[in-house]
């Protein structure tokens, strides 16, 4: 996945599966879920960034390469993460996606998310695998047979020996800590909107929104400085 092969820029679509399901879920005429229910699913959710945080903080250079299109990959990453589960940030998006689902206060959301993830990834990361293969042989071979798809065996664990990125971890990943604010606005909007019956915005989100969005602006706004201006004529 992303840090051993190509990040697909439809992997961001996925999230908006969510939104019609999550307005179905609340549409039941049931009370809005408790502050502190939304708080726990919110956690649930920054576990999946903070292993996001983890695979690419700790990713040899050269390992990581961006496409849409064709899968690449410099090394073939066994360390780390990738020492418990061969594809790690699928494993950290879905724990994004199932904290949002949980939101809705439904047993039967998360575990469609669960299942829509399960197939989306397998599809993406078949394609990814099959790269690999015929990139590294028997180095993949050996590594795939040893450590799980997507289910963590941490018995597995090896450190990668790369010290903690912070740098890296903000600059790549303050839109994902904005996603996740975002989402959980406009999510608990629709939730006590559908719910009350009248256009509602808990401003605790709000304030959660703005806490997210800040560092995302200054990361955007530092990146657009730091590009080189072309020469004027």
């Amino acid at each position: 996945d992303g840090l051993n092969t190509a990040e697909t820029a439809h992997d961001s679509f996925l999230p908006l599966v969510l939104v019609p399901l999550f307005l179905l879920s609340v549409s039941d005429g049931r009370p809005p879920t408790r502050f502190e229910w939304e708080l726990f699913c919110f956690v649930v959710a920054l576990c999946g960034l903070c292993l996001r945080a983890f695979v690419v903080g700790t990713a040899p250079h050269g390992a990581s390469t961006r496409g849409t299109r064709r899968p690449t990959a410099d090394s073939l990453s066994t360390l780390g993460a990738y020492s418990v589960v061969r594809h790690p940030l699928y494993l950290a998006n879905t724990l994004v996606a199932i904290g949002c689902s949980l939101l809705s206060g439904t047993w039967y959301l998360p575990l469609i998310v669960v299942l829509l993830s399960f197939i989306y990834h397998e599809r993406i990361a078949a394609r990814e695998e099959a790269f690999l293969q015929s990139a590294f042989g028997e180095g993949f071979r050996a590594w795939a047979s040893e450590v799980p798809a997507m289910i963590p065996a941490f018995g597995h664990y090896q450190p990668s020996g790369v010290p903690f990125q912070v740098r890296k971890v903000v600059m790549q990943e303050s839109h994902g800590l904005c996603a996740i604010g975002t989402a959980f606005l406009v999510l608990d909007t629709l939730e006590d909107s559908a719910r009350l019956g009248y256009f509602h915005v808990d401003p605790r989100w709000l304030t959660v929104f703005f806490a997210t969005f800040i560092p995302f602006l200054i990361v955007a706004l530092a990146k657009k400085s730091a590009r080189p201006r072309a020469p004027q004529r």
